[in-house]
């Protein structure tokens, strides 16, 4: 679907124009043409393969889809990818940014994703003096859009870490839900964390050294860029470590408890032990047995069992085992 199809000339909005006025427009000297897409179809990539003159191999992987973040170069125009990560409630929606830059036209086309970007475009077009660069601005102004929408994930994933790590102390919680919550939360780290890590080396490549045509006088926007993907980076390794620490901590506790029950059943089987040898003793009815006959045998033998057993139970109370 064509979200908007917009001409710029020296770093001023020319005017909206049709995607058959595109070639017109892409001939007009110091004028690029910048055009959004949503969800495209075969046949609108088709046609802008047309009118931009887009390399086969790029078109190929956009209509594909799920590529890994990478930014090609297909001889003086560049085919960036980027991973979209957006929030829905607590479950992490993927999508997938494709954009194709060429001279004199910015091209791009998202997947699965709700949130576009008419707010980079208004924010470009007021800072005119910055359109100037051309499209490789316009890469850097979505780029840098895309980028600063981990951010918020990053926090609500450290927030959830955090519940988790109370919880893992708190008395009563259940050893089940604190192992799957955990398992889920590492799971979108590492999702986020394939977004972003492939992506650090890809922005690499536009700044500093050889650079792409075009991209001289925006290298230290996508340094920036770079240093955001890096303090990203770094966050999730940090949760990543802190998450297999927590499980193992939350494991070891788990243990710990279950050694505390089974001290408990050895005390009271220890306990019990007594008095069922003392009534498997007794109990036998052979006919010459020591205090059978005798008066107080029987009241004797209850007060030593309650002796016996008294005595366990306020040794194992000592130890801590009860």
């Amino acid at each position: 679907m064509l979200i908007n199809c917009v001409a710029y000339q020296e770093g001023k909005k020319l005017c909206d124009i049709s995607v058959e006025a595109i070639s017109d427009y892409l001939a007009l000297p110091n004028c690029f043409v910048w055009v959004a897409l949503a969800d495209p179809q075969p046949g609108e990539l088709a046609t802008m393969k047309e009118e931009f003159g887009l390399h086969e191999l790029a078109v190929e992987d956009a209509l594909r889809g799920n590529q890994r973040p990478k930014i090609e170069e297909y001889g003086d125009s560049l085919f960036a990818v980027v991973r979209m990560v957006e929030l829905n409630g607590d479950e992490l929606v993927l999508g997938e940014l494709d954009v194709f830059v060429g001279p004199n036209y910015v091209l791009s086309a998202r997947n699965n994703a709700t949130k576009g970007f008419l707010g980079v475009r208004a924010r470009a077009e007021r800072e005119p003096h910055l359109l100037t660069m051309g499209s490789a601005f316009v890469l850097y102004a979505v780029m840098d859009a895309v980028v600063d929408r981990y951010f918020p994930v990053v926090d609500m994933l450290e927030s959830e870490l955090e519940k988790i790590e109370d919880r893992i102390f708190t008395e009563g919680s259940q050893s089940r839900d604190n192992i799957e919550r955990l398992y889920e939360l590492k799971r979108k780290v590492m999702q986020l964390r394939h977004a972003v890590v492939p992506l650090i080396d890809q922005v690499g490549k536009l700044y500093g050294g050889r650079v792409p045509p075009g991209f001289e006088h925006t290298q230290e926007y996508f340094r920036d860029i770079h240093d955001h993907l890096y303090r990203i980076q770094s966050t999730l390794d940090t949760m990543r470590d802190t998450i297999a620490t927590a499980i193992q901590v939350h494991l070891s506790m788990v243990a710990i408890e279950a050694g505390e029950v089974n001290k408990r059943l050895a005390a009271w089987a220890a306990i019990f032990a007594v008095l069922t040898a003392f009534a498997g003793i007794y109990g036998m009815n052979f006919e010459f047995m020591p205090e059978l006959k005798w008066r107080f045998g029987y009241p004797v033998a209850i007060i030593a069992m309650a002796s016996v057993c008294g005595y366990l139970y306020y040794r194992f109370k000592k130890s801590g085992w009860l």
